[in-house]
């Protein structure tokens, strides 16, 4: 039984998972202190409905089952761990700061590699050659997400993706239960303690032996997005030592009006007990991290190590951004990365899939005194702010 009356039962989840599978090999046995900490979290913290108490069991049964897997098919297949990840792109920055418009400009880009949404759930085996948008588990994933839009369709209209979508890479962190994701969804406080003190260098480790694995019959230079990457820099370089680094940038006072909303929206689908307050709070000290474990990366590695991107610039002129990213990085913008990103503007225009409406105020903020709070990162990088 995978649930008691004291909640989601670790052992039972894995126990369950290996059942399922008739595998054991986890890869990295380290991981179960971030998985032991996120369940303790969600049994004493998160004040799920028992549905979504039930709909966690699952969801964390399914995640142990799919990195079994991963390392099942790594191992009879060690000739795949042999095949480099070069120069891996990453995308990100406070959340809600275009991040997902950088990442669907480059995933146009024949010549790049992303990660994406169906193969995060599903990733056994590798897809097939030129199948990356055919697979049935693409099928599959995309007939679910139409389910869902059914249900919940103000999520899309603030953050939309297909099941051929470039996803957030922090999904390939998840296996190793070390990963941002959860304390966004869910109100764990004691989880996101444990997160911000961690290396996450094991989580890194096994992205990397992943993307080895999707890489086998479709390959290109993996480029990929977390706007939480800025947490832990050092260990991504430390996996990723020719890593090119990218971060956007938008006035906080609308990345946290923006943020928070997504967030609430999210949690209320797992919780009846969700304060919009506590939602604000829980952002801000996470961005306060990302923008000091940023200065300071950059500090250790000099300012030019990571390209700014202004949210304002990207949208007044994508392609032209694009172009400045693609010559810091001296690679080649070629014609068909260019044809790319222009087709999939026009498919996509801003506002496609809904209006997103939010205001500071229901979070206990207001834009003066994110300004304020603000300020020096606001300088430093010279952001555009209204009042």
């Amino acid at each position: 039984m995978t649930i008691t009356t004291a909640g989601i039962d670790a052992d039972a989840l894995l126990a369950a998972a290996r059942a399922q599978t008739g595998l054991t090999d986890l890869g990295d046995d380290a991981i179960l202190e971030g998985f032991g900490v996120l369940v303790d979290a969600i049994n004493r913290e998160a004040n799920l409905t028992e549905s979504a108490q039930g709909r966690w069991a699952q969801q964390l049964t399914a995640t142990l089952i799919n990195r079994l897997k991963v390392e099942d098919w790594l191992a009879r297949h060690p000739d795949l761990l042999e095949r480099p990840v070069e120069k891996p792109l990453f995308v990100f920055g406070l959340p809600r700061t275009g991040t997902t418009l950088t990442i669907n400009l480059l995933n146009a880009d024949p010549a790049r590699r992303c990660f994406l949404r169906w193969e995060a759930f599903d990733t056994v085996p590798p897809a097939a050659a030129g199948a990356l948008h055919s697979d049935p588990r693409y099928v599959a994933e995309q007939e679910r997400l139409a389910l869902s839009l059914k249900y919940a369709p103000h999520i899309s209209a603030i953050h939309h993706e297909d099941a051929d979508s470039p996803t957030e890479c922090q999904f390939s962190m998840a296996p190793s239960f070390c990963a941002q994701y959860f304390d966004s969804v869910l109100n764990i406080p004691s989880y996101q303690k444990w997160l911000f003190s961690t290396s996450y260098l094991p989580a890194f480790r096994y992205q990397k032996r992943l993307f080895q694995l999707l890489q086998t019959h479709n390959g290109g230079q993996w480029t990929l997005k977390n706007p939480w990457h800025p947490l832990f820099l050092d260990d991504l370089t430390s996996v990723y030592p020719d890593a090119q680094l990218v971060m956007t940038h938008r006035d906080p006072a609308d990345v946290v009006a923006s943020a928070c909303s997504l967030v609430y929206q999210v949690r209320k689908m797992f919780s009846a007990d969700v304060d919009p307050v506590v939602v604000g709070q829980s952002q801000l000290r996470t961005f306060d991290k990302m923008i000091e474990r940023m200065l300071a990366y950059r500090e250790k590695h000099g300012w030019e190590s990571i390209h700014d991107i202004q949210y304002d610039e990207q949208l007044r002129d994508p392609i032209g951004e694009m172009q400045r990213l693609y010559t810091r990085f001296d690679t080649p913008f070629t014609a068909e990365a260019e044809s790319g990103m222009r087709a999939a503007l026009a498919a996509n225009p801003q506002g496609k899939h809904g209006k997103h409406s939010y205001a500071l105020e229901d979070y206990g903020f207001d834009r003066a005194g994110i300004h304020a709070h603000f300020s020096d990162y606001i300088d430093r990088f010279a952001i555009p702010v209204r009042g």
